[in-house]
This record gives structure tokens, sequence and C-alpha cells, in this order.
């Protein structure tokens, strides 16, 4: 093949391999029928590992309903409002709430070294037992109040690691006609977590002792148990086992997951991508210090793009809802806390599953373009109406104009859960090479987990003081979001791991991205060659000495062949 199409990647006119005699040629692409999307395997991987997005959603829903129980304002309060009620201080429940994130934030930066060293399954049992070590913390406690802020820090230890291994693991082990749905699992079970704390919440609110919060935070354990256990039948991340010399059970693992023998072309097309990816970025040694998830081969673009997806995916706003949603649903007779995150707690789960289809059919791309700019004008309808239309002082006076704002809460919250929740974190999981992908999906999950840190504490101060015109911010924030996607991510529909890190290293236009036809057979070894001069990474002097010249002749990109 020469260079021409190597770096262009135009493709050529050779028939795709159909048995093992051309085992470097392209197989051709599987045809996936419904009972192979949705074979035992795959199930189990969607329920088992997605249960650390559940953990999250169950310990962050709860939180809510607690602040509001006779028995747990009763012990931990620290004022009275203006009817005389006991209430939380903006500063103690901002502390209460938000330590989870700060918990969050720290354990996302340290699950990507550890993932590495020590592999991505004992990882995760790992971090579900700090997890429980945070629920014991919280659940002993009696009259402090700053146990149970400590034990959510603890918890969010465990919370930030399972976020950046869950769909880290998703994503290195799931055949690709269903990564995307299988990593959007994650935020699908974030939002079944949510809705069940909230109902397990309504069932316990009237009691009047501790057991109506220790009792919701008490079957918080179930849930890492079943993932502590489900993990001891899972697998091992191929692409970790073939970095760490375990060729035979690498290839055993992409076998059973796409469920076909070990001598597939498919199998053999996946493992020998992995193959040529790590013999390319080995090239110049393996002693690679962490700042190369900055001076890699387009690393400092994919770092920040996922720092910025995952930012966005904060900003959005979909906090602001549930936050404001109470003052809402009063205007309209629903005056109970409960019932109301309920509703749009089910709103929320409901409308995730459309998303799992949206992923896999309609790509990344479209699904996020239009979800920003569903959403922009979502907030723009609900802030306008909220700041200049709806009666603050009592809403019930203006109840049509909270029936239009119920509408458009509902419709934001769909679109939300229909593409930027689910989705941002399938992206994030794809776009980074395996050598750096668990530092940088640490470092893009911590931003996430710093933005919801800033809006869980700041929110109930921005709202006192401008009102429902905070929504503008995050209007704005929302076409952003679309406006980065529509410039900066390319399209990875349907495309392995490898080709993703292909696309992003040749420097594809994300606009036309969709369209794009991957190098085939022998190119993708060479690529890092593209970005690399002698005495870089990934290429020296020293491993080009025992090449020979016309080798080395072919191996240079010339400006035109560099050229996407």
């Amino acid at each position: 093949m020469g260079l021409l199409n190597k770096f262009t990647g135009s493709t050529p006119t050779s028939a795709a391999a159909s048995s093992n005699a051309e085992p470097e040629k392209r197989p051709e692409m599987m045809k996936i029928g419904m009972a192979q999307r949705f074979r035992p395997r795959i199930l189990l991987m969607a329920v088992v590992v997605s249960m650390g997005g559940f953990i999250f959603g169950y310990d962050t829903g709860q939180i809510s309903g607690f602040l509001e129980m006779p028995d747990f304002l009763g012990r931990f309060a620290d004022q009275r409002d203006a009817q005389g009620k006991l209430s939380f201080s903006n500063g103690r429940s901002g502390c209460i709430v938000a330590l989870l994130s700060i918990g969050t934030l720290m354990g996302a930066l340290t699950a990507g070294p550890v993932a590495d060293r020590f592999g991505r399954k004992p990882s995760i049992m790992f971090w579900n037992l700090i997890f429980c070590v945070g629920v014991i913390v919280q659940i002993t406690t009696t009259h402090k109040w700053y146990q149970i802020a400590l034990g959510r820090w603890v918890a969010g230890l465990g919370v930030g690691g399972l976020s950046v291994l869950t769909p880290m693991y998703q994503s290195e082990t799931a055949p690709r006609y269903v990564r995307g749905a299988l990593v959007s699992c994650y935020q699908l079970f974030i939002t079944l977590g949510i809705l069940v704390a909230y109902c397990i919440n309504f069932g316990t609110e009237d009691t009047r002792n501790a057991s109506a919060w220790r009792l919701p935070m008490g079957i918080g354990f179930i849930w890492p148990a079943i993932m502590l256990v489900g993990m001891l039948f899972m697998r091992e991340s191929p692409r970790w086992e073939y970095r760490n010399d375990k060729t035979d059970s690498a290839r055993h693992t992409i076998a059973l997951v796409y469920g076909v023998p070990e001598d597939h072309p498919e199998v053999q097309r996946e493992v020998r991508e992995i193959r040529e990816k790590l013999e390319a970025e080995r090239a110049g040694g393996d002693n690679h210090p962490w700042y190369e998830i900055f001076t890699g081969p387009r690393m400092l673009y994919r770092t920040l793009l996922g720092i910025a997806l995952q930012s966005l995916q904060q900003l959005t706003g979909a906090n602001f809802f549930f936050y404001y949603g109470t003052t809402i649903f009063e205007s309209v007779g629903l005056p109970n806390p409960y019932v109301t995150s309920m509703i749009l707690g089910g709103v929320n789960f409901g409308t995730t599953f459309p998303g799992l289809y949206i992923v896999e059919r309609f790509g990344r791309r479209p699904a996020l373009i239009t979800g920003g700019l569903w959403m922009f004008m979502c907030f723009m309808v609900f802030s306008s109406l909220g700041h200049f239309a709806l009666d603050q002082e009592d809403p019930s006076r203006t109840q049509s104009i909270g029936y239009v704002m119920i509408v458009f809460t509902c419709l934001f919250i769909a679109a939300f859960a229909m593409t930027w929740g689910p989705i941002v974190w399938a992206l994030v999981g794809e776009i980074y090479p395996s050598r750096y992908r668990a530092k940088a999906m640490a470092l893009a999950t911590a931003s996430n987990w710093i933005w919801n840190f800033l809006i869980s504490f700041f929110t109930p101060y921005i709202t006192g003081a401008i009102d429902y015109r905070y929504g503008y911010i995050f209007a704005a924030c929302c076409f952003t979001g679309a406006v980065v996607v529509y410039l900066f991510v390319c399209e990875s529909q349907n495309r392995t791991l490898e080709e993703i890190d292909t696309m992003y290293i040749l420097g594809v236009n994300p606009i036309k991205s969709k369209y794009w036809q991957p190098p085939e057979g022998d190119a993708l070894p060479n690529l890092d060659n593209t970005y690399l001069t002698p005495g870089a990474r990934g290429i020296n002097k020293k491993t080009e000495a025992g090449v020979p010249e016309e080798e080395r002749r072919d191996r240079a990109p010339t400006a035109e062949s560099s050229r996407v």
C-alpha cells in the first residue's frame, strides 16, 4: 500500500479477507442481529459493570431527601427558618452535599494510576470496598454532622474511582457494535439509582426516628455487594491484558465478548490492531512520564477535549432543574418535595433508554449537537418565564406559567438524558489511546467532579441573588457544548478504539469524520511517525539503527502524505 493511501485514508480496491489465509487484510464487518447484541454476556456486562453508576446515583439521590427528614434535621440542623422550623444553613448543607464531589475528584485522579498498575477488574473491586467504608462512617453517627460529611467524602473516593473505571472497562472490553450503548449504561444506572433513592426516601419520610435515614443508607450496601460478586465472574480488560503480556487471555476475552471462535477474522483484526498500536507506542521504549497525556501525538488536543466535554456535561445545568423543581411544582398543587423528586427522577430515568438507541443509531456528533441546541432552547424559555412571568412570591397565582415551565423542565431532562448525560461518558472512554486512557480519563472525569462540586455548593447562593436568570448561564453553556462538538469531536460510531486513535493522530477533520475510511493492514503501526521526529517519544535514532535504508525511506511521511 502506498504512503499516500496510508496517511490520507483512501481505500484501496483489494477485497476484504474472508479467511485466515489472509490475516493482514481487513475482514468484513460482522453482520450483527438483535440476538447477537443482547447475548447473556453482554447483558451481564451491562448490569454488573454499570452498577458503578447506580452506586453514585443512589448516594446522590438519597442525601437530598435526608435534608428534609425531621429526625435528620433534629440531629444535624444548625438553624431555624422564619416559621421556627429546623433547617440547614447554606454552608452546612453545602458541605454535606458537596463533600461527596471532593471525594469523587480525588478518587477519579487516583483511579487511573491504580488501574494501570493492578488492572481494571481488581481496581473496580477495591473502590467498591472504599465506598462501603464511607457508608459505615455515615451510618454509625448519632449527632455529629461532620461525621456525615466525612463519610460522604470517603464514599466519594469510591464513587470517583468507579466513575473512571466503569466507562473505561466498558470501552476496552465491549464489542464495537454495542460499545456506545454499553458505556452509556453508566448514565442509565445513575438515573436509576437516583430514582430508586427517591422512592425509598418517600417510603421512609414519615418515620420519626433514625431509621428514616439509616434504612435507605443501609440499603446502599446492596449495590456494591452486587458489583463485587458480579466482577468475580467478569474477565479483565483485554487491552490491559495485552499490554501486560497476557496475549492469549486477551484474545480469549475478545472472542468471548464477540461470541465467536478465537480464530474468527473479527477477533484477528481486533488483536492485530491492538498489537500494532502497542508496537508503535513502544517504539521508543517503555519509560513514558505522566505528562505525555499533554505531549504525546495529538494528546494535548484530546486531553483538553475530554476535560471540556466532561465540564460542559455538568454545565448543561441539569441540577438547576432539580433545585427549582419544588417551587415550580408547588405552583400547580404539588407541594411534597418527595413527589416532585420522583416525577423528575422518573422522567430522567425513562428518557435515558432512547439514548442507548440514539448513540448507536445516529452517532455521537448528531446526538450531542442536537441535544445541546435542544437544551439551550429549553433553558431560554424556562428562565425567561421564571424571571418575567412567574409570581415568585406566590407561584399558585400563575398556575398556567407553572404548567408551561414544567413542560420545558421535562423536555430539558429528556434531552439531557438522551444525549449529553450518557454519550459524553462513551466519548471520553473512546478518544484516548490505551497507554494514556487511564490517566487522561481520570483527568477528564475529575473536571466533571470539580464542576459538580462548584454547582452544588454555590447554586443556593447564586439563585438567591439572581433567581431564574441563573439559567441563562447554563443556556450559554449548552450552546457552547454544541459548537465544541461540531468543531472538535470526531465521529466514533462503529469504529474500534484503535481506529479512533488513528483519526485523531492524523488530524481528520471532525466535520467530515463520519465519512473517513481507516487505513488498512500495515498502516496502524507507523501512524505515530506522523508527528514524531528522531529523538522524540515513539521514535529515536537507536530504534532506527537496524532498519534498512529503503524501509526507513518508506516509513518517512512526506508533506503530501501527511495531509488529511
